[in-house]
């Protein structure tokens, strides 16, 4: 059987209030696109965190391509992009790009990129000029092209249509279906569940601290007799008592 990209097991995150996420686990194939759905303040960012290093679980694990986070060489599978995407102001848009991939000792191709810009709409001029006369949509693309650019094997994209226009989403979707059809895994989070119909091939979702479903998008709605992913999610949570704050 073929190492999982990214394996989760019976992973445990507490705050001191209580499990935020308690015994989760969740294997993800090489070349599998994965979506998390919750609400907000379920603890989908926790877990990407603990993910990425950035915080240690109580208890479990987690290993990407077969290496435990903690190890050094582990990172350099995976290229990450955060919900609150903020590139420093002080770069052009080239020089974010170029400093991303240097980290994964890579140089990015002037052309390469010129591409990559004109597949999401953001405009070769744009990429000379500091990032602080960026929009919000315009920031988000430059951390999406930064990231795919990597070629990592593990994409980890924590709400990646955040600010982005109709046109945008569909041509990032493209982007991010080319990235699968180039053998790239993806992990996502988004509140866009009509993306994440079209995108993943399983979707997980997570609430009251566990994982209460993990199939594909056609078996959540098949589970629960509903037509769309939003409300077969709500059936899903709809016996929880439990009170999140949006």
């Amino acid at each position: 059987m073929a190492m999982p990209a990214l394996s989760i097991k019976n992973v445990t995150a507490d705050y001191g209030q209580g499990p935020v996420i308690r015994d989760i686990s969740l294997d993800i194939s090489a070349g599998e696109t994965v979506g998390l759905i919750g609400l907000n303040g379920v603890g989908k960012t926790t877990l990407i965190k603990i993910i990425l290093g950035l915080m240690q679980a109580v208890s479990g694990s987690v290993e990407i391509f077969g290496a435990q986070v903690t190890d050094p060489a582990s990172k350099q599978k995976l290229a990450y992009l955060p919900e609150k995407f903020e590139p420093p102001s002080f770069l052009s848009g080239t020089e974010f790009i170029r400093f991303s991939m240097s980290l994964y000792g890579k140089t990015a191709v002037d052309e390469a990129v010129l591409q990559a810009a004109d597949r999401v709409a953001l405009s070769r001029a744009a990429l000379s000029r500091r990032v602080n006369t960026y929009s919000k949509g315009m920031r988000q693309k430059t951390g999406l092209m930064a990231t795919w650019l990597t070629e990592c094997p593990l994409l980890i994209l924590d709400e990646p249509m955040s600010g982005l226009d109709p046109r945008a989403r569909v041509q990032v979707k493209d982007e991010m279906l080319a990235c699968r059809a180039r053998g790239m895994t993806l992990f996502l989070s988004s509140h866009i569940l009509a993306d994440m119909d079209e995108l993943c091939d399983r979707v997980a979702i997570i609430h009251d601290a566990g994982m209460p479903f993990i199939g594909t998008p056609a078996e959540l709605r098949a589970t629960t007799g509903q037509d769309s992913l939003e409300r077969a999610f709500l059936s899903i949570i709809a016996e929880s008592k439990r009170v999140y704050e949006s």
